[in-house]
């Protein structure tokens, strides 16, 4: 566990990121509250957050009397979220700061390919 991060954040993020990689496949069931307590070595409550948050972003959803499980389109949904994060978090940033160096979109293209193109 990250001591940085709140734990049930982490905990939301660990099975997005096991339906990210197909480890969980939608429509099947996540671990019980139980079973992600007795894992993570975390109270109870603090795995029901995790998973609450996720039933709030429409990701996974109750089924009385059987569990929780992963909703058909979840893992899109996801991908959809992140890949905006990733652009606020880290494309946003390094145009910015390409375009204080001078480096033109070609060039950091090139520089993003590996590639060391001049100007």
């Amino acid at each position: 566990m990250d001591e940085s991060r709140p734990i049930f954040l982490q905990i939301a993020e660990r099975l997005e990121d096991e339906i990210l990689d197909r480890a969980i496949d939608e429509d099947a069931a996540i671990p019980s509250i139980n079973e992600l307590a007795a894992f993570h070595r975390i109270n109870p409550a603090t795995a029901l957050k995790g998973v609450n948050r996720l039933v709030e972003q429409g990701i996974v959803a109750k089924r009385r009397g059987v569990g929780m499980f992963v909703v058909p389109g979840a893992r899109e949904r996801i991908v959809e979220r992140r890949r905006a994060e990733f652009a606020a978090d880290y494309l946003r940033p390094l145009v910015a700061e390409a375009a204080r160096l001078g480096i033109g979109v070609d060039e950091l293209a090139g520089m993003l390919r590996g590639e060391r193109i001049t100007s």
